[in-house]
């Protein structure tokens, strides 16, 4: 299949040259009618292997495009055939009407479906459904035009003149269409395509020209098969060919049509919304105008009403396809809108903490110095023995003021930390199970903690001391939550759920009361003097700076989720790790 780039061109130049001499110097016989029959069959059989070749060896819509090419010129190969079969392997002349006209008039529809997928495209634009049922439609109103204007004077009622010029002028009509098409998307295209649509417009050029040639010729029964008038016919299948072979050398690449006119190329979908418009049209004239015989007339009024339901099913076909591609569409928005919603929370959420880290931290040291002090001179104050009994209770005040400012400030230090912790493969079943013995649970609050951790865990890339400590948060306030309602359960569930492990802690508590504020630094539901409303920021921290999530949301039958994902380690990380083992 690997042709030199002028070789063909240097071949069908020549072998167009010879078919000339010999159109022109020999005189009709058996002979020169089997040759111009099997030279036009083996050129059109040249055209269709090479186009099946161009579709096995694409892919997307490159492969439909060559397809349809293929299958168009498989059509064409099979009108030749009929040509062959009566002309040469029965020795009898072409009647009229020939049967294969039918084929050969739908062959060039499968090319106006080609053209007007423009495969130059981006893949992504259309959807091969919709293209399906756009060139159905564009088949079934071809079939309809031959059926509603040549068909009756062939078939129904002999009347070979009237036939003949009706089959002649929509037949032109059909190509000039293919021409115009064409025509188009080389003006609306560059590069590679378009030497491939150059190359299409001038053997269909030729085409027209010689098929106009022929059809004359035989109105003025002047023609016969190997007469002058094959030679364009000839020198556009050479030129088919050319293109076909341009395809399969040239590395074809999607590019996106220029803004304005491409556009208006869509050349399918309109020609299916013209047709389902003309039918009734064309009803109206046959009823009214059509001078035809009854029987014609009653004809073209049957076929015009079976096209309006055919073609209108499959209006409605495309109709409910393009609604339910909308629904897609809608959800698939939706859930981006969420997603960008959430990144957008993570984002202000993380750009929070970082601020306010970089602000307590040295506001925490500050206040630690004086409240040493303090500690220090309640404690003296507390032992001497010579205060009265409202003195030492004054000063016992103020060391557990002291004391729970202490505890605030390292809270303060432990959320401003900025340094990550060194990294190593964590097993989080293990890590939470730990985690969830280190409270104690008294009976009588009738607290109950169970672990399920799925087998065979992968492990995470982590810092094990960090997610213990946001583990025992998220645990610590899901025990103070059953506490308020006087018991419950929480559920810890371990899993791994594609390259992440996810960790969930599902309590039967009262719930959040604003699941969208519970990262928020200081933030708490608790009394005054039992929390700071940081150990959850903290925890949002941890779990960002381990590259994973962190969620939280109130279940409907009562009680909060908390959901930590984390990715998985790397194989290469765990590879590393045991060799360091």
């Amino acid at each position: 299949m690997s042709v030199g780039r002028n070789w063909w061109l240097a071949c069908s130049g020549a072998f167009v040259l010879v078919y000339a001499l010999v159109s022109l110097t020999a005189h009709q016989s058996f002979a020169l009618t089997t040759f111009g029959d099997l030279t036009a069959f083996v050129l059109i059989g040249l055209l269709t292997a090479l186009m099946a070749a161009n579709a096995i060896a694409t892919r997307g819509q490159t492969r439909t495009f060559f397809a349809l090419l293929s299958g168009g010129a498989f059509l064409w190969l099979i009108t030749q055939g009929g040509w062959i079969w009566i002309e040469v392997i029965c020795r009898r002349s072409l009647p009229d009407p020939f049967l294969g006209d039918v084929v050969l008039f739908i062959h060039i529809v499968p090319f106006i479906a080609a053209v007007a997928l423009r495969p130059h495209r981006p893949h992504g634009e259309t959807k091969l459904y919709f293209t399906t049922l756009n060139f159905v439609m564009l088949l079934l109103w071809w079939v309809f035009l031959y059926l509603f204007i040549v068909f009756p004077d062939e078939y129904v009622l002999l009347n070979v003149p009237v036939y003949s010029r009706n089959w002649d002028r929509l037949y032109l009509i059909e190509n000039l269409l293919l021409i115009g098409s064409l025509v188009v998307v080389c003006i609306t295209t560059k590069g590679s395509w378009r030497k491939i649509y150059a190359n299409l417009l001038i053997a269909c050029t030729l085409y027209v020209a010689g098929s106009e040639c022929i059809n004359r010729a035989i109105a003025r029964n002047q023609y016969y098969t190997g007469s002058p008038y094959d030679i364009l016919f000839v020198a556009s299948m050479c030129w088919f060919i050319w293109a076909a072979l341009t395809a399969w050398r040239t590395k074809l690449e999607c590019e996106p049509s220029k803004v304005g006119i491409g556009r208006w190329i869509t050349v399918a979908p309109r020609l299916a919304m013209l047709a389902i418009l003309s039918l009734p049209l064309m009803g109206v004239w046959a009823l009214f105008l059509d001078k035809s015989p009854l029987v014609v007339r009653n004809f073209r009024l049957l076929v015009d009403l079976t096209a309006m339901l055919v073609i209108g099913f499959f209006i409605f076909v495309k109709q409910y396809g393009l609604d339910r591609e909308l629904m897609r569409l809608l959800e698939k928005s939706q859930r981006g809108y969420e997603n960008l919603q959430r990144l957008q929370s993570h984002l202000i959420q993380k750009e929070k903490l970082a601020s306010l880290g970089q602000l307590v931290a040295g506001a925490a040291h500050e206040i630690n110095n004086p409240l040493t002090a303090i500690l220090g001179y309640s404690d003296l104050l507390a032992a001497n023995s010579s205060l009265a009994a409202d003195q030492l209770a004054m000063t016992q005040k103020i060391a557990q003021q002291a004391r729970r400012t202490r505890d605030l400030v390292s809270d303060l230090l432990s959320f401003a930390q900025q340094a990550p912790g060194e990294k190593t493969l964590v097993d989080m079943g293990a890590l939470l199970q730990r985690a969830a013995k280190m409270d104690v649970l008294p009976e009588a609050k009738k607290i109950s903690i169970e672990v399920k951790v799925q087998s065979d865990l992968p492990r995470v890339q982590g810092n094990a001391n960090q997610l213990f400590q946001a583990s025992l948060h998220i645990i610590e306030n899901a025990m103070d939550a059953l506490a308020d309602v006087g018991g419950g359960k929480l559920l810890i569930t371990v899993k791994r759920e594609g390259k992440e492990v996810v960790a969930e802690f599902a309590d039967t508590g009262p719930g959040i009361r604003n699941p969208e504020r519970v990262f928020d630094p200081f933030y708490t539901t608790k009394p005054i003097g039992k929390g700071t409303g940081l150990g959850l920021s903290a925890t949002y921290g941890v779990i960002q700076d381990h590259d994973g999530q962190i969620i939280c949301y109130n279940k409907p039958e009562g009680g909060a989720v908390f959901v930590l994902r984390l990715p998985m380690a790397s194989v290469k990380a765990t590879a590393a790790e045991a060799a360091k083992a």
